[in-house]
C-alpha cells in the first residue's frame, strides 16, 4: 500500500471536563452505596468512575486517517478518488451544517465538542451520500492532506 504524500491522523478525544464528570459519576455511585458500608462505598466509587471513564474513552476514540489512497473516518473507508471538493468550516458554518443545512443522506462524523469541521463532497455516482461532514480540530490540514492524497492516487 502506498502512503499518502501528506499523512494525516487525528483522534477525536473527549474533552477534559468529561473525565471530571466520570469521577462525579463514581462519587454518585459511592453515595448511593453509602448506607451499605465502607467497602460498597469504595466499590461504587471505583466501579462507577471506571464505567463512566470507559464510556467517555470509547466515545473519544474515533479517528480520522488518510492511509494510502483511502480516507478512514470512524467506521467509513472511502477512496480519495471518490471525493471531491473539501470545504473548511469555521465554528458558525459547522453549526449550520450540523443543523438546518444538513442532508439526512450525508455521513456525519460529528463531535459537538469540536467546533470546526470539514465538509467533503462525494463524487462517486454509485454512492447516495452527498457529502462527508467530519468534525476535526485542524480542518485546513485535513483538507491539504486530502488534496495531496488525491494527487498521489492520480499519479499512480
Amino acid at each position: 500500500m502506498q502512503l499518502s504524500a501528506t499523512p494525516y491522523e487525528e483522534r477525536l478525544t473527549a474533552p477534559r471536563s468529561w473525565w471530571l464528570v466520570s469521577f462525579l459519576v463514581g462519587v454518585s455511585f459511592a453515595l448511593i452505596l453509602l448506607p451499605f458500608g465502607t467497602l460498597p462505598l469504595l466499590g461504587g466509587l471505583v466501579g462507577g468512575t471506571a464505567a463512566a471513564a470507559v464510556v467517555a474513552s470509547s466515545y473519544g476514540s474515533v479517528r480520522i486517517r488518510i492511509v494510502g489512497d483511502s480516507l478512514i473516518a470512524g467506521e467509513a473507508k472511502i477512496p480519495v478518488t471518490a471525493l471531491g471538493e473539501a470545504a473548511v468550516l469555521d465554528a458558525e458554518e459547522a453549526r449550520a451544517w450540523r443543523t438546518h443545512k444538513a442532508d439526512t443522506r450525508a455521513f456525519l462524523l460529528l463531535r459537538a465538542y469540536i467546533p470546526t469541521a470539514l465538509r467533503v463532497e462525494v463524487t462517486d455516482p454509485q454512492d447516495p451520500t452527498p457529502y462527508l461532514y467530519l468534525s476535526t480540530r485542524d480542518p485546513k490540514r485535513l483538507a491539504a492532506a486530502l488534496v495531496s492524497a488525491r494527487e498521489a492516487a492520480a499519479a499512480s
